[in-house]
C-alpha cells in the first residue's frame, strides 16, 4: 500500500512539474497592437495640406477657406482644452476622497467624456471640410505624398 501511495504521489508530482514547465515555456499573449488608422488613410491633416499647398495647386479661395476653418476650429479647441482640464481636475478631486461618491464621480466622468467627444467631433469635422474642398486630383497628390512620407507614430487613445 505504501508503494502504491508513493507511486501515485510521484506520478502526480511529475504531471504537476510537466504542466508548470510547459506553461512557463508557452509564449505569453501580448496585448493586441493597433492596426493601421482607417481614418488616417482617408483624411488629410491640415498641416499636410498647408505644407504642400503649392505642390497640390491650392487656389486662393481654397487657402482662404482652410485658413478660416483652421482658425475657427483652433479657437474652439482651445476653449475645449480649458474645459477638459477643469473637468479632469474635478474628477481627480472626487476620486481622491476616502469614500468616493459614485454618482458624483460618474457625472464628472460624463463631463470629461462629453468634452473629449466634442474635441474629436471638431477635428473630424475639420478634416471632412478640408477633404471636401480639395479636388480629386489634389486628393490623389496628397495620398501619394502620404505614402512616400515615413510613418508617423499613432497616438494611443
Amino acid at each position: 500500500m505504501k508503494t502504491n501511495l508513493r507511486l501515485v504521489v510521484s506520478l502526480l508530482a511529475g504531471v504537476l512539474l510537466t504542466v508548470v514547465f510547459t506553461s512557463a515555456q508557452q509564449p505569453q499573449p501580448r496585448p493586441p497592437q493597433p492596426g493601421p488608422d482607417p481614418l488616417g488613410e482617408a483624411i488629410f491633416p491640415p498641416e499636410l495640406v498647408m505644407q504642400h499647398q503649392r505642390e497640390i495647386g491650392l487656389t486662393d479661395e481654397q487657402k482662404a477657406f482652410m485658413r478660416g476653418e483652421i482658425q475657427r476650429v483652433t479657437a474652439r479647441f482651445n476653449e475645449l482644452q480649458w474645459q477638459l482640464q477643469d473637468a479632469m481636475e474635478a474628477l481627480a478631486i472626487t476620486m481622491k476622497e476616502g469614500s468616493v461618491n459614485e454618482q458624483q464621480a460618474l457625472t464628472q466622468l460624463d463631463k470629461v467624456l462629453d468634452t473629449e467627444r466634442e474635441i474629436k467631433h471638431l477635428h473630424i469635422g475639420l478634416a471632412i471640410r478640408i477633404k471636401n474642398k480639395l479636388t480629386p486630383d489634389q486628393q490623389d497628390r496628397l495620398q501619394q505624398m502620404k505614402r512616400m512620407a515615413p510613418p508617423q507614430p499613432r497616438p494611443m487613445p
